[in-house]
């Protein structure tokens, strides 16, 4: 599990670029627009997020509590992602995304505390 961490974070990071200038073009469309959308924004705050949470799964995916940390960052930007993309419809793509990667730490967390139990 140590190593899927570490791949969904490097991935993370890297779709963060992708993500962000992706949202910085819907935000400028919402502006031009004068729609009232925050899809752009909203967009903006989840690339952050997912980079944040990529730099902690790779530094702790040795740690039961780093993983946890990482899957509730991945998770609240799915939350933010899902409840604002509007007509930035890829931001939908990148929430449940965001919400695979949360799983995929939370599940490797309890995992590891299981594992550790039982050796003991």
């Amino acid at each position: 599990m140590k190593t899927a961490k570490l791949i969904i974070g490097i991935i993370s990071i890297v779709l963060c670029v992708l993500v962000l200038f992706q949202s910085c073009a819907a935000g400028i469309g919402n502006a031009l627009s004068d729609n009232g959308e925050n899809s752009g924004f909203a967009g903006m705050v989840v690339a952050i997020f997912m980079l944040i949470s990529g730099i902690v799964g790779i530094t702790t995916r040795n740690s039961k509590g780093g993983g946890i940390t990482a899957g509730v960052i991945f998770a609240l930007a799915g939350l933010i992602g899902v409840c604002n993309y509007g007509s930035y419809s890829d931001l939908l793509i990148w929430s449940i995304l965001c919400f695979i990667f949360a799983a995929v730490f939370i599940l490797g967390s309890i995992k590891m505390k299981k594992a550790q139990k039982s050796d003991k």
